[in-house]
């Protein structure tokens, strides 16, 4: 018989003494009366908030939805719906009192919309808040009565709707670009289709970039056509004729009962130059432009006629106009435009300056806007996209236009190239004090930590943030440099806002230290190391937005004229220069 270990026992007993302790130090759980209910709910939208824009490359996005909503007794249900439609009725929660919720809404197209979040008790009392939000779309045309952008690069989407291209056969591209990285190239039996415009009125401008190849000896370019057999009464059709040597370029218009001709103008094959070609059709006439300048003008008895058009041809005389072997097009074309009107020569002019070859005036210079009309960068033919609705103030210190802010509203670019270990910055500035602080120049990387919060993006560890701040009669132009590890400041100095004066504006980043200067004057401040870029890969023009938020620089509606980057550290003598212009 085995014989019990009584010390063990003992320690048995207590064990459970002291467990037994353990529950009965806690106090047990009694009915409490938690009153009457004396408050309606309380709901707080924390994502989106009021006013956000929402700005990628898809045509519908997708977007987390964040609230909370408190209750004093007992919350029964939380409704969710976007412009009008219940999207989740919320039921369950782990704590009746206080519910943090999370909802993912994949459907949210371009344009403005409403979320609404109504919340209810179990006493029936309830609390509704409502946030407008907005979903930009992927590409901001740049040209007044842009409605078909297709930039070709290494792709065959139309940006304005974001809509790919139909594809027959086996087109490509040309390994080389006038702008970006690639440029459409057809290949035997092979182009793009798109559905035609059905708003389509009596003006119409095309407009591209094409390095003519004269084999085969004809071909047809852009065509929108109706399908009867060798009608050529409606649309238009612009093709090619010709030699190795020489191609003329031209266009077939139908007005209805009829069709007008323009006999364009003949390019030389043997250059293996970038041509800009552009057509415009009025209601009374058609102009055929070969590098901004008009080559023909033909006059139309009526105006053009759309009626059973319902596709447009790129690269081909496609279905509608290949009676006269006006078939695949083997020659390189990019940046395609469709326009809605009819384009002057001056607003052909502009296109072209938007995106011609710019030799830098300066040593150094890496980056170079003049806001003549347009947002257009020179140096590298950067594509500005632009948030909101900016616009020009109608007269500029040089040149023909400045930019003008408006709320809400800016321009952002790719900074490839720009980021060096010596980097200056110089533009004229008009300030306008209201709101009374704005980004003005931001290259800053995304604050992760919050990258579902737009309105407080502030990191600041790399690249930099020019701003001002100050009141209605002063404000102060600051920079904020990430070193790394810290961030560094220059408080800058003050502009008198009551003299509506253009102010010369520049600054630079050394390895050691940072200077600001206002008409030439300096004022510096230590830096303790180079500049860091990581993770910056977006310039922001005119706003502190999207990635410097917290503090509210946001949107600038100042003027700003003549913006130039450097890969260098501008001395003052260089910058006395740029102001005696």
């Amino acid at each position: 018989m085995k014989k019990l270990n009584t010390p063990f026992i003992g320690l048995l007993l207590l064990f459970l003494a002291f467990t037994s302790c353990d529950y009965d130090g806690i106090d047990p759980i009694t009915a409490v009366d938690p009153g009457p209910d004396g408050s309606d709910p309380q709901v707080t939208v924390l994502f989106p908030t009021e006013g956000s824009r929402i700005q990628d490359l898809d045509l519908v996005s997708t977007i987390v939805i964040k609230m909370e909503v408190v209750d004093d007794i007992e919350i029964a249900s939380i409704s969710v719906s976007i412009d009008g439609t219940e999207i989740a009725n919320l039921t369950e929660f782990l704590d009746y009192r206080i519910a943090k919720k999370q909802l993912t809404y994949d459907n949210i197209t371009s344009g403005d919309h409403v979320l609404t979040v109504t919340a209810t008790d179990m006493e029936g009392n309830s609390t509704t808040t409502t946030v407008n939000f907005s979903k930009a779309p992927p590409y901001s045309p740049l040209f007044a009565g842009e409605i078909f952008y297709m930039p070709f690069d290494d792709n065959f989407i139309e940006l304005v709707s974001v809509t790919p291209a139909a594809e027959v056969g086996t087109p490509g591209f040309a390994g080389d670009a006038y702008v970006g990285t690639n440029a459409y190239k057809g290949t035997t039996d092979s182009y793009l289709t798109f559905p035609a415009d059905p708003t389509l009125g009596n003006e119409f401008t095309a407009a591209f970039w094409y390095k003519v190849n004269g084999t085969p000896g004809r071909a047809g370019i852009l065509v929108m056509g109706n399908d009867i057999p060798e009608n050529r009464n409606q649309g238009f059709r612009l093709f090619r004729e010709g030699s190795a040597t020489e191609q003329t370029i031209k266009l077939n218009v139908g007005i209805g009962t009829g069709e007008s001709w323009n006999d364009g103008g003949v390019l030389d094959v043997t250059t293996g130059e970038w041509v800009h070609i552009a057509f415009s059709i009025s209601a009374t006439e058609t102009v055929i432009y070969f590098n901004g300048m008009p080559v023909r003008t033909a006059t139309m008895s009526a105006p053009v006629d759309w009626t059973g058009v319902e596709e447009l041809t790129i690269g081909a005389g496609g279905e509608t106009f290949s009676y006269w072997d006006h078939l695949s097009d083997s020659s390189p074309m990019d940046e395609l435009r469709l326009f809605n009107t009819a384009l002057s020569q001056g607003e052909v002019q502009n296109m072209i300056n938007a995106f011609n070859p710019y030799e830098p005036k300066y040593a150094g210079e890496t980056l170079y806007i003049p806001f003549d009309g347009t947002y257009a960068e020179y140096v590298t033919n950067r594509i500005s996209t632009v948030v909101g609705t900016p616009g020009f103030k109608g007269d500029g210190v040089i040149g023909s236009d400045a930019y003008e802010g408006a709320l809400d509203s800016y321009l952002t670019l790719p900074t490839g190239g720009l980021l060096q270990d010596q980097f200056s910055a110089a533009f004229w500035y008009k300030v306008n004090a209201m709101p009374d602080r704005g980004g003005i120049l931001t290259i800053g990387p995304p604050d992760v930590d919050n990258a579902d919060f737009p309105e407080i993006q502030n990191k600041r560890t790399s690249g930099f943030r020019l701003f001002r701040e100050g009141n209605a009669t002063e404000q102060r132009i600051k920079l904020n440099v990430g070193t790394g590890a810290a961030d560094s400041w220059n408080d800058g100095g003050i502009i008198d806002v009551t003299a509506g004066e253009w102010v010369h504006v520049a600054f630079t980043i050394s390895a050691t230290q940072t200077l600001i200067y206002l008409n030439g004057v300096a004022f510096p401040a230590p830096l303790p190391g180079p500049a860091d870029w990581t993770a910056c890969d977006l310039l922001s023009v005119m706003s502190g937005a999207p990635r410097f938020t917290e503090w509210g620089h946001k949107s600038d509606v100042s003027n700003m004229d003549e913006l130039r980057f450097f890969n260098k550290v501008l001395t003052k003598a260089e910058i006395d220069i740029m102001m005696a212009e």
